[in-house]
């Protein structure tokens, strides 16, 4: 283009405009070289303190600098000029003066203005246009950086476009509304009635903001934000983000709606194109406007234009003044040059880099070169030597400059630290220490060598190169040589061609690591430009290389030079190579796109009079109608109707031809809707729908690409309409806006999320979706768009808000989590809810959310499993290591009111557990009040039978520990896990009665705390408050019972101090410091050595025992008493029972643990701060496990006789206790150890259990089974207390399945028919049955619709034989596939049948071929799984693939979207019992042959089993937690983990496992039945099997 300069002086005069304080990052251009107008700047110095405006947050500090000519763009000059005039009155800031309206807000700069009355600028078409383009711009009468750095200001904080959302809010709540909404509204195509004045300069919302304007001596600057991404970008490197038809529907929604504003301003748009088309992370899009200069003259890219506008003696325009590249050219006419030796090697690379996105001046994504020659020596032209195999790959990333680049960039891509002595001196170093490909500088510009940092030396050049100046000559030969041209084809393959993927690239060793998160949009990745071997170069084929290579006639030091000479070629001689050169290029074509009819401007429609264009324009913005009917004002209600989502019913492409048109009126517009149509085209097939060979055949002859047969029917016939080659008849923008191809989802979600796309505050932006939600917006737009617009709003609520802005950031959750299916919220909120929880500071919405009402909420909508695995354990989080009183206050109300419904052992399991492992790592006061809270919750049987033996465990586990050689950080930790330990403890032990005190702490081993006492290495905190506590006790239990239970066990401890030699402790070794105050002798100051235990302890065992009888159980206690009397002064005096200090029982706990230590605090039910013993007292739900304490004492539990979860043991068996090494989650430092225990047992049918399943939360089990008369029946337990509580007796056979549908109480029971009923009431919902007419009328309409589409194919079924007890109208099993509330059921003669519950009506039948014998079977076991990608809505997230097992031993899958039989497989050679699909890609199944198998279908979808033997007979079922997989066969489990069948070699593909026996816990002996069924319960660490002989049991 004519205002191109070189990026070299493009950066000088970004420097010299704005200083050193704005930092030039990269040149932007069209062109393969680095020439262009525009450039991305970071303002360095801006502040940034405020809420970003929009979706360029990820780039914000980041913008788009254009430098336009003054001559070229004569009618903005006389605008900008202009308006700077007509503000010559008004106190502008700093020359910074607003656009021509007061209420404008944001538009886009460089519209080809040529098509607006230039001839009087001050004319109202021009003025308006410009006006309408440019309403937030800024405009400067000179360019500097604080100008700049206003700009960035007021667009990262002050929003210019602030005021037009404030307006709609006030709208949202009920207040008029103004013009600007109004104005804004029909931007977005609201029918309004118009105004008849001058409607408010507003930007479109999918238009891209123009800044400001500043000017400078010769050029305007235009100032733009710069994009995240561009469609471009999308297609090129991640076209995984277009997620479904929805979404490319909406993209290409938003880009008609902006250029139907700009149709209706009499403005076509000219350059519609994927690369001028911005996107957001979330698939918003700007439309960006074309720059083109007023008059069109020259070759724009020509040399002589470069030189004109770069500085005097620029060194690159001398740099590329021969090389014959520019923009203009496509890639057919490139290659064609480069194939014949018209265009260098050099020059070729470069467009090929261009085509695949990389730009000059990028560090992360700079061309790239082949590096030529290995530098181990000069390379000879008749040898291999000193040539590097091009064959072979050496490209990562873009670098190899180290010398010329910042520090910044070096610390970042090479190495943090900066060490300029390990960066490469010489090429030879530099060529074997990266394993980069080279840059386009080492061919062709000298001063690569000179490094930029004093601290590192120049690049040295090779011993056989005099100078960089002689060696970029060499090298550049090199390039150009017969050795390299005759060879560069394998690199091309490599880098840019067919050895980038597939089997090519295994071979070749190229292949690259997949990104973890290909739905993630890219702006830079790898693009695989061709698809087939690269042909070599002309006159260089293998046969004839030879013979050419003995006839150059030229050579520079040894190198030949082939694109200089002219050689005559047969053409008989070449054809084979021509016609391999022509198949290849026409096989790339779609690197040469076309988007515009009109490619030479002075054919183009764009050079038609102005006055043409605007009097044929529509001056009516879209979607303003002049109807009588349309309101002159608006109102919320009138908001949701237009919003409202109704049922709506598909359309056939009939009904979509006779949709009512209105035309383009004008060329220039028409020519707009062809590059729409040709956008939309490629959205869909990835590929450019024309180019430039196809695009002149349809024009010459109206012939379409075959590729238009690819697309959608609908989208066909809408592609053919926008690219008719009479312009007059297609379709304008706002007819097409209008027509039915856009569903009502699409406008409904494009009319709620434009708001939040004006450059407004975060504020505002949530306080506008929370409130428009809040009025029910989301309910009106149903939970499919509510999907869709979560991308746009939940982003808002997790950055740093208000107090005021939480509660609105709250309001939003809750409501999405209210109209979203449960799925999406899972997808889309939890991930929002996890970020909050995660924050370390105060926050109030954490609070909000950590309340038990929104949670319970949460329950309802996802169910307790999701809850536990995504937001329990970050609740935990909040008491470990929180700064945040509040919060952590929070979350242990919330965990204590939660414990009793979850349950004993999922709170064992998910909450104690977790905060156990917490001790000594920070865990807070409120966690140690949870475990108590929890313990007197739940009741004394569950402290005595799980908290204190988790206990003793820790204290035992630091007693071990301490007594080790370990570093001081173990030490230290093991004296903080015991203080919490003992802390949590006392406060355990005031909760039980005192019979079972002493059981519990003696159980005829040493007290706890004696034990403690006697360790010599432990601090003297932890000491003390052992001995503090362990009077306490004493006090408690009495005299009698401390001298029976407690003084004989203190007689080794006593003795010890008796004769010990000094008064001095060895944990004084541990450097831990106490503050001290004067030497006091009170027990409760800090004791100083281990010594001062005497003091504490005699003394006061003295005043509750009596000295006669303490002296009678401490032998050593005349020793002692000298002790204290030589040190401390203490003497027992015989007037009373208390020593001569009065030391009556201070260091003693009188009132449980909230005596000794300054009171602790809990919030009680309702949120109110009180005392830990008052919120006990005071707990009126806890009433049943209470009875009256005894004045002074803390009130303690009663034990109950039937108490829930009796029958639940102690975990500490299954508890690799703690682990000073592990400070992450404590979900994952949970290990199951599988014991094969039998914790309880009851009968739950008269015959054979059948099979079970457990509701989410881990409480409630449904079993079937056969009852009396051979019925089925299905009872419903209660595992509190293990008894059943319901029963369903409808069936007339045997149930042989059970299905939970999700949380709606639903469940599904099969018996030969489906019933689905009420687990409540025990009301039969629905009743479905198979008969042969339904399976006829499948066979027949499958059949027809098979004709017309294949995919169809399958879904008929061919009646085969009964198999077994199941005739073949009978279903056997069933699957339920949540996402679509929809159950897959498996019949007696092979096929699925799919239920929708939901409506209560069977849908289709679908049954593959037949197997190898002929005939069919059962199917006996069904699962689903797959990749976890959007359905063709984008619904919500789903599974693609379902796996049948059958009878007789095969395996299919289904593809879930299309309806295909993806594979099928001989699986086992028996009958298949179960499936289940533990990861997207692994299948596992058991059968009657006695083994598992696990199928890594990555592999193939016919893959290799990874089997597993050693069951003496068949596998009934299996389950599966985490990793590990339990199986069953007769009377034994087996268990193996799924990550040894993916570490194994594949020579070793099996495994062995050890069957075991399930024994009795309590009553001993083995279980003899057989076992029928088996089920996990993996937040319990629990298993359920069901057996023949009718009985459930409960094992570990």
């Amino acid at each position: 283009m004519r205002g191109e300069v070189c990026f070299d002086c493009l950066q000088q005069r970004i420097k010299s405009d704005f200083s050193d304080q704005i930092v030039f990052s990269y040149g932007l251009s069209d062109s393969p070289l680095p020439f262009g107008s525009s450039a991305v700047v970071k303002v360095s110095d801006s502040s940034e303190e405020g809420v970003s405006a929009s979706d360029f947050d990820s780039s914000s500090s980041q913008f788009v600098l254009e430098y336009l000519r003054k001559e070229e763009h004569g009618c903005l000059v006389n605008y900008v000029e202009g308006l700077g005039n007509s503000n010559d009155d008004v106190d502008c800031d700093e020359n910074l003066i607003c656009s021509h309206f007061k209420a404008t807000n944001g538009r886009e700069l460089g519209l080809g203005t040529e098509d607006i009355s230039c001839e009087s600028s001050g004319s109202f078409p021009s003025r308006r246009a410009l006006a309408a383009l440019l309403p937030i711009a800024q405009i400067s009468k000179c360019c500097s950086a604080s100008h700049l750095q206003k700009l960035a200001f007021s667009f990262l904080s002050e929003c210019p476009e602030d005021y037009i959302l404030a307006s709609l809010n006030r709208l949202i709540g009920g207040e008029s509304s103004a013009q600007e909404t109004e104005s804004f509204l029909r931007l977005l195509g609201l029918p309004l009635l118009e105004e008849e004045s001058d409607l408010p300069g507003l930007r479109h919302p999918n238009l891209s903001p123009v800044l400001g304007v500043l000017t400078s001596s010769d050029c305007l600057v235009s100032v733009l934000p710069k994009p995240p991404f561009t469609l471009e970008n999308i297609l090129y490197y991640s076209p995984n983000a277009l997620k479904s038809e929805w979404h490319r529907s909406f993209i290409v929604y938003q880009l008609l709606s902006a250029l139907a504003h700009l149709h209706g301003l009499g403005i076509p748009h000219g350059d519609i194109r994927p690369s001028n088309i911005f996107l957001s992370e979330s698939l918003w899009s700007w439309l960006k406007i074309y720059s083109k200069p007023d008059l069109g003259s020259g070759d724009a890219n020509s040399s002589a234009s470069r030189k004109s506008l770069c500085v005097e003696g620029c060194y690159y325009s001398g740099l590329y003044a021969d090389l014959k590249i520019s923009s203009h050219l496509d890639w057919q006419t490139i290659f064609d040059k480069w194939w014949k030796g018209e265009a260098s090697n050099f020059e070729y690379l470069l467009f090929l880099n261009k085509l695949a996105g990389r730009r000059w001046g990028d560090h992360t994504f700079h061309p790239v070169m082949p590096w030529v020659i290995d530098f181990s020596k000069k390379p000879e032209k008749d040898s291999d030597s000193g040539w590097r195999d091009l064959r072979k790959s050496k490209w990562r990333l873009a670098k190899g400059d180290e010398q010329r680049l910042a520090r910044s960039v070096l610390r970042k891509a090479v190495r943090s630290v900066y060490e300029p002595n390990e960066y490469p001196s010489d090429m030879q170093r530099l060529y074997d220490w990266t394993p980069d490909e080279c840059i386009p500088e080492f061919y062709c510009d000298s001063r690569i060598f000179c490094s930029l940092h004093p601290s590192m030396s120049d690049l040295a050049v090779p011993p056989w190169a005099s100078s960089p100046e002689e060696f970029i000559r060499l090298h550049r030969d090199a390039l150009e040589s017969p050795h390299v041209s005759s060879r560069l084809h394998h690199w091309i393959d490599i880098t840019f061609g067919y050895k980038m993927s597939g089997q090519a690239a295994i071979t070749a060793k190229n292949v690259m690591l997949s990104s973890s998160e290909p739905a993630v949009p890219r702006s830079v990745g790898r693009r695989q430009l061709f698809f087939r071997p690269h042909p070599v170069r002309l006159r260089f084929s293998r046969e004839k290389e030879q013979s050419r290579n003995d006839q150059e006639m030229h050579t520079f030091h040894g190198f030949g030079v082939d694109n200089k000479r002219s050689v005559i070629l047969e053409a008989d001689e070449y054809l084979e190579e021509t016609e391999e050169a022509s198949a290849f290029s026409e096989h790339a074509s779609h690197l040469s796109p076309q988007y515009h009819l009109y490619q030479n401007l002075d054919e183009s429609p764009l050079h038609e009079s102005s006055s043409e264009n605007t009097n044929k324009a529509d001056t009516s913005l879209s979607g303003t109608s002049r109807n009588k009917g349309v309101p002159s004002d608006i109102c919320l209600n009138y908001l949701l109707e237009h919003i409202d989502v109704r049922d709506e019913v598909s359309i056939e492409p009939q009904e979509l031809l006779l949709w009512r048109q209105d035309f383009c009126l004008g060329k220039a517009i028409a020519e707009d809707i062809f590059s729409i149509g040709c956008v939309l085209a490629e959205l869909y097939l990835m590929r450019p729908l024309f180019n430039s060979v196809s695009l002149a055949t349809y024009l010459e002859g109206g012939d379409l690409p075959e590729l238009i047969k690819e697309l959608p029917p609908l989208t066909k016939v809408l592609v053919e309409a926008c690219i008719e080659r009479d312009w007059r008849r297609r379709p304008s923008a706002k007819s097409l806006l209008n027509s039915p191809y856009f569903s009502a989802t699409v406008k409904s979600a494009y009319l709620f999320a434009a708001p939040l796309h004006l450059l407004a505050k975060g504020g505002t932006r949530l306080y506008y979706a929370a409130s428009f939600a809040k009025q029910g917006a989301l309910k009106a737009m149903g939970s499919f768009v509510a999907e869709m617009c979560a991308a746009y709003c939940l982003p808002l609520v997790t950055t740093l808000l208000s107090d005021n802005e939480c509660e609105w950031a709250y309001v939003l959750i809750k409501e999405f989590t209210k109209y979203l299916t449960p799925v999406a919220v899972q997808r889309l909120v939890l991930p929002s809810i996890q970020k909050i929880l995660l924050t370390t500071g105060y926050s109030h919405l954490k609070v909000s959310l950590l309340q038990d009402s929104f949670v319970r909420e949460l329950w309802t909508r996802i169910g307790k499993r999701v809850y536990l695995e995504m937001i329990h354990p970050l609740v935990i989080s909040n008491l470990y290591n929180s700064p945040d009183k509040i919060s952590a206050s929070a979350a242990s109300v919330l965990l204590i009111g939660s414990s009793e419904e979850l349950g004993a052992p999922v709170t064992v399991h998910q909450t104690i557990l977790p905060l156990i492992n917490y001790f000594g790592k920070g865990i807070r006061t409120d966690g140690i009040e949870v475990l108590v809270r929890i313990g007197r919750l739940l009741g004394v049987n569950y402290i005595v039978k799980q908290m204190m033996p988790l206990l003793e465990h820790v204290v035992c586990f630091c007693i071990d520990l301490s007594s080790m050689k370990k570093p001081e950080p173990v030490h230290s930790w093991c004296s903080l896990a015991l203080t919490d330990c003992l802390i949590t403890l006392d406060g355990l032990v005031a909760l039980i009665p005192d019979e079972l005190l002493i059981h519990e702490l003696t159980k005829g081993r040493l007290c706890l705390h004696v034990r403690v006492l006697m360790q010599k290495n432990l601090e003297l905190r932890v000491l003390q408050f052992a001995a503090t506590s362990l009077m306490s006790i004493c006090q408690r239990i009495g005299q009698e019972l401390t001298a029976l239970h407690v003084l004989p066990q203190l007689k080794e401890l006593f003795d010890e101090f008796a004769f010990s030699e000094k008064s001095t402790d060895v944990s004084d070794s541990l450097n831990w410091k106490i503050r001290t105050t004067e030497r006091n002798s009170h027990p409760e100051s800090p004791i100083k050595s281990r010594m001062d235990l005497v003091l504490l302890l005699y003394p006061s065992f003295a005043s509750l025992l009596g000295m006669e009888k303490l002296r009678q159980g401490c032998p050593t206690w005349l020793l002692l008493e000298q002790y204290l009397l030589k040190h401390h002064n203490w003497k027992w005096e015989y007037t009373g029972r208390s020593s001569r200090y009065n030391m009556e029982t201070k260091p003693v706990l009188s009132k449980g643990p909230a005596s000794k230590h300054t009171p602790k605090t809990l919030l009680n039910g309702s949120g109110r701060v009180v005392p830990q013993s008052q919120g006990l007292r005071n707990s009126n739900h806890l009433k049943p496990h209470i009875h009256d304490p005894v004045e002074g004492q803390e009130e303690v539990l009663s034990p109950l006789v039937h108490e829930p979860w009796s029958w639940f043991p102690s975990p500490v068996a299954c508890w690799d206790g703690l682990d000073i090494g592990r400070f992450g989650n404590p979900k994952d430092e949970q290990r199951w150890k599988i014991r094969a225990s039998v914790l309880s047992s009851a009968h739950a049918h008269r015959g054979a259990l059948r099979s079970l399943v457990v509701s989410e939360d881990e409480c409630t089990v449904f079993t079937s089974g056969i009852d009396p008369g051979f019925k089925g029946s299905v009872q419903k337990w209660e595992l509190a207390s293990l008894s059943c509580v319901s029963g369903y007796h409808a069936h007339e056979e045997v149930v042989n399945d059970i299905s939970i549908l999700s949380s709606t109480g639903k469940i599904a029971s099969c018996d030969g028919t489906i019933h689905v009923w009420n687990s409540q009431t025990g009301k039969l919902i629905h009743l479905f049955s198979e008969s042969p007419a339904d399976q006829d009328q499948d066979q027949a309409s499958s059949y027809l619709s098979s004709n017309n589409n294949s995919n169809q194919s399958n879904r008929h079924v061919s009646h085969g034989l009964s198999n077994g007890i199941f005739d073949g109208n009978m279903y056997t099993c069933m699957h339920y596939l949540e996402y679509m509330d929809q159950l897959v059921v498996g019949t007696g003669s092979g096929a699925l049948r799919f239920i929708d519950l939901a409506r209560g009506q069977k849908l289709q039948l679908w049954s593959g071929e037949s197997f190898e014998s002929g005939s069919t079977s059962l199917v006996s076991a069904l699962c689903s799984g797959g990749s976890h990608t959007k359905q063709g809505d984008g619904a919500s997230v789903s599974p693609s693939w379902i796996a049948a097992g059958f009878s007789s031993g095969q395996c299919k899958l289904f593809d879930l979207r299309k309806g295909g039989v993806i594979s099928s497989w001989r699986a086992h050679d028996g009958y298949v019992t179960k499936l289940a699909a533990p990861e997207s890609h692994l299948l596992v199944s058991s059968s009657l042959d006695k083994t598992l198998r696990i199928w890594d279908l990555r592999k193939s979808w016919t893959p290799e089993p990874f089997v597993v033997k050693g069951h003496n007979d068949g596998v009934s079922g299996f389950s599966i937690w985490g990793k590990d997989v339990i199986s069953i066969s007769r009377n034994n489990i087996g268990v193996f983990s799924l990550s040894k069948s993916q570490d194994e070699d594949e020579q070793q593909q099996q495994q062995r496992i050890i069957p075991q026996k399930l024994y009795m816990a309590e009553k001993g002996g083995r279980v003899r039945s057989d076992l029928s069924t088996i089920c996990v319960l993996p937040f319990s660490r629990l298993f359920i099997v069901g057996a023949h002989d009718g009985y459930l049991r409960i094992c570990c």
